[in-house]
């Protein structure tokens, strides 16, 4: 076992949609286009939010903007959310919470928008993998630039 494997117990107690949403502003017109490569943007958020001593909430917040010729072709929203109990080491909890439980609620997430997307209609969309601990890494990066200024 190597110096970053959390020791402790660690439990996820349940997965759910917290907030969900697509829209379609220009339909059915904009079906039309769709022979159109869209142009797309996936922003994802992380946040962690502790529910009592050893109980967090992990929310996996994404947002997909496809565009076609500048005109918006759908922007879905999803919060893919666990509710966790977490009993490791303080300085363990961190990694824990931004990179390892988002690693497990992602291909649930991608699923969720794979299959809104197909039953809207759409052109299918894969979700690529995301390297969540270079997403920590920047979020960290971020948090000390914010307190150096």
């Amino acid at each position: 076992m190597n110096d970053n494997t959390p020791t402790g117990e660690v439990s996820i107690n349940m997965q759910y949609i917290k907030d969900f949403s697509l829209e379609i502003p220009h339909a059915p017109q904009i079906f039309s286009k769709l022979a159109i490569q869209p142009q797309i943007n996936v922003d994802l958020n992380i946040d962690a939010n502790k529910l009592d001593s050893d109980n967090f909430e992990v929310t996996l917040n994404l947002r997909i903007n496809a565009n076609i010729e500048n005109e918006p072709l759908f922007i879905l929203e999803l919060s893919y959310a666990a509710a966790c109990t977490v009993k490791i080491p303080e300085e363990q909890k961190e990694p824990l919470l931004y990179i390892e439980i988002p690693k497990l609620l992602f291909p649930f997430a991608r699923q969720i928008v794979s299959s809104a997307i197909a039953n809207a209609g759409l052109p299918p969309l894969m979700l690529t993998p995301v390297d969540f601990a270079a997403v920590y890494q920047a979020k960290k990066q971020q948090q000390a630039s914010a307190k150096a200024n």
